[in-house]
């Protein structure tokens, strides 16, 4: 008895198959390339939905999209990930007749049209309930932390910015005393100038104002904790891991998606 063997990668064939042969006629991503080839880019102005005189060609605006929407589908969530899947995907090589944009392309394509995106989405998911895709029966919902660009030093609650305040108010104790001091020394044994002294002193002042204002902020945005860098993330602590600024994010999928 042996395993069950492979085909060699070298084997030539007689009557090599087609891209299409490959993609079985009830695979969803047919359902894709039919809805957005019924799609005018025109009227939803897509950009480079008419092609220039001049210049070099760009991509087509419905490989994009159809691209998007196989993310959409498939839970693709970022246009590198995207562009992989142009390289090594046969369902997204199909889709898009081999075409690979770079991930600066797909990336570009999303920022650009963010309203018409919303738009065909809709759209979408509208076909696929006309279409039995989605069952609506049975719903599950949970939540997914997706980090943000907000670092956790700039996030702050209460306790963090009280320990920032009582931080600066020592420090600026310390140096008044050192002022003091200085001015009770002889010139040559100050180690610190009072000029020196005076600009960290400032600095601080500086700082408490910042901290003040972030309190400020705080009390009036009526929630625990502020995020100064992405406004609606929040530090969020799952499942043990290290805490993280995120934003909890809701799924849900049916029994059909799931």
């Amino acid at each position: 008895m042996n395993y069950i063997q492979g085909i060699e990668r070298n084997q030539s064939f007689l009557f090599p198959s087609t891209i299409d042969e490959l993609i079985p006629e009830d695979n969803p991503v047919r359902v894709i390339d039919v809805f957005v080839n019924t799609i005018d880019i025109q009227e939803l102005s897509f950009a480079k939905s008419r092609l220039a005189n001049t210049g070099r060609s760009p991509y087509h605006p419905k490989d994009l999209l159809k691209l998007y929407l196989y993310g959409y589908f498939n839970k693709i969530r970022s246009s590198r990930d995207h562009a992989k899947e142009c390289k090594r995907n046969i369902e997204v090589i199909w889709l898009l007749k081999s075409v690979k944009p770079r991930y600066k392309s797909i990336a570009d394509f999303r920022k650009d049209h963010p309203e018409q995106l919303r738009k065909i989405f809709r759209q979408f998911v509208g076909l696929c309930q006309t279409w039995g895709l989605y069952g609506k029966e049975l719903i599950a919902v949970d939540s997914s932390g997706f980090r943000a660009v907000n670092s956790k030093k700039n996030n702050y609650n209460q306790k963090k910015i009280d320990r920032q305040l009582a931080y600066i108010e020592e420090k600026m104790e310390k140096y008044l005393k050192e002022l003091d001091r200085n001015d009770s020394q002889e010139k040559d044994e100050v180690k610190i100038s009072k000029e020196e002294i005076k600009r960290r002193i400032e600095t601080l002042k500086t700082r408490k104002a910042k901290y003040k204002k972030i309190e400020q902020q705080l009390k009036e945005s009526d929630s625990e904790q502020i995020s100064t860098t992405d406004r609606d993330s929040r530090l969020l602590v799952k499942n043990g891991q290290p805490a993280e600024v995120a934003y909890n994010t809701q799924i849900s999928v049916d029994h059909k998606t799931s």
